[in-house]
């Protein structure tokens, strides 16, 4: 089965897997950031793929960036 991502997909996975909330309206494809507002208010962008993947679901305060090798 092929799995294509839409807005409401998306929406449906944030609110399932974090305490963030998802604020972007439309979804063009994965090269594109979307913003959400984390669970302390502070509003973030990312791409789905790093949000989905990577376990990047908070902020950069609430869950700062790891640092490079």
């Amino acid at each position: 089965m092929n799995k294509r991502w839409t807005i409401e997909r998306i929406r449906e996975f944030v609110e399932k897997n974090s305490d963030s909330k998802l604020l972007t309206t439309e979804y063009h494809g994965f090269s594109q950031n979307l913003l959400f507002e984390c669970a302390c208010g502070n509003r973030f962008e990312k791409k789905f793929k790093k949000f989905k993947d990577n376990h990047q679901r908070k902020c950069d305060v609430c869950q700062p960036p790891k640092e490079s090798r």
